[in-house]
């Protein structure tokens, strides 16, 4: 017998993994741990959310196996957002499937549409689902970049001419997890071009879609007329409405991904919990106060923490959508790496981050910092770093 199965000798070290378990054994020893490693959401859903979840659990037959595709009520109440936020107009029957968060749809559409040695274009870097879903189902990944300018184009010529088998499936994640990049509605429109032209399914990751700043909504790739034809797209109320552990998200887009997905899942799970779905249900149709306040909320968030690491010693780049900033490392440390730096900053600092090689090879030099502690959290996060900066040598003023 082999010491390891075929498909877990193909996943690579999760090494964000490394970091999570640092920082647990930190916080099982008692040391305050300021945690802006994970995205985890440290607010709770809207009142009424958690209302609705608790008057259907009480329906003596809400507790059977629901729809894996999803109740009829949501996959409409999904389609009504896309027509009320994007001006898309979508069939909730056949161009809707409900999932168990988007990271679960993605991998389950990498299950349904891969044979193994097909190739798969994804950026680098990005978040580990977007590569590890489809490496699981057998497929190759060759990597394009994540920021969004002409390298970009020129990488996806490349890949189509000089890859074999040549690419069936391309990822895009805007605003990007980790990068916090962000896309209008003209690089859309050139990729679902540049897709038909060369006969390739797109695959859209929109899960921070509420989480832009500065005035500027993020688009949908579903907005460009025929989209449907090559795209499908998934988003998740795990950021919107603070359910992250709800694991409640949707694809949407081309019939025929929605229904290969559909039938996976089919024989994979029989959908979240009814009273979940109804749950959702009443957020996406109810007052949508909290998508405003969240936005507001994680805005506040970036702009203290931008200022506290500033006067740390540290700039880091202001976002401009998701709940992410993606800092360079201070160029006095940079030649220790992402992963020596995060742990040393979680040693030395009681900060804890993501470190950037953990998204791919292109992330190595940077760090995910997450926005999921309050302000006065983040003020002392930066107080902290200031000790540890100070400590390597690294200069940091007062101003």
């Amino acid at each position: 017998m082999e010491d390891e199965f075929y498909r877990i000798k193909r996943l690579p070290p999760y090494v964000i993994a490394e970091v999570n378990a640092m920082r647990h054994a930190a916080r099982q020893a008692g040391q305050d741990i300021i945690d802006l490693g994970m995205g985890n959401p440290d607010l709770p859903p809207p009142q009424h959310v958690i209302d609705k979840l608790c008057e259907v659990a009480q329906n003596p037959h809400a507790h059977g196996y629901s729809q894996s595709k999803g109740i009829p009520g949501l996959r409409k109440a999904q389609a009504n957002y896309y027509a009320r936020r994007f001006g898309v107009d979508l069939d909730p029957e056949n161009e809707v499937v409900v999932t168990l968060g988007s990271k679960e749809g993605l991998a389950s559409l990498a299950t349904a549409i891969t044979a193994p040695g097909d190739t798969v274009l994804a950026p680098n870097p990005c978040y580990p689902i977007h590569t590890f879903g489809f490496i699981i189902a057998g497929a190759s990944i060759r990597s394009v970049p994540t920021t969004p300018n002409e390298q970009y184009w020129e990488a996806l010529e490349k890949a189509m001419h000089f890859t074999v088998p040549r690419p069936t499936v391309l990822i895009v994640n805007y605003p990007s997890n980790p990068t916090a990049e962000t896309v209008d509605i003209e690089f859309y429109e050139r990729l679902v071009a540049w897709a038909k032209e060369n006969k390739i399914w797109i695959l859209s990751d929109l899960a921070y879609s509420e989480l832009y700043y500065d005035g500027k909504p993020t688009r949908s790739i579903l907005e460009v007329p025929g989209a449907k034809d090559v795209a499908v797209e998934f988003t998740s109320m795990s950021k919107t409405y603070s359910m992250a552990g709800w694991r409640m998200g949707f694809a949407v887009g081309n019939k025929k991904l929605i229904d290969a997905l559909s039938r996976v899942k089919s024989y994979i799970d029989y959908g979240a919990f009814t009273p979940v779905q109804a749950a959702a249900v009443a957020a996406l149709n109810g007052p949508q106060d909290i998508v405003e306040n969240n936005r507001k909320l994680y805005r506040k968030r970036r702009d203290v923490m931008v200022e506290a690491f500033g006067r740390a010693g540290w700039e880091i780049p202001s976002p401009s959508a998701s709940m992410f900033a993606w800092a360079p490392l201070p160029p006095a440390l940079a030649e220790m790496g992402s992963l020596e730096f995060s742990k040393q900053l979680l040693t030395q600092a009681e900060v804890a981050v993501a470190p950037g090689v953990g998204y791919g090879e292109d992330g190595e030099g940077y760090v995910r910092i997450a926005m999921v502690e309050n302000e006065q959290r983040l003020r002392q996060a930066g107080r902290n770093i200031k000790r540890y900066l100070s400590s390597m040598g690294v200069n940091s003023s007062d101003n």
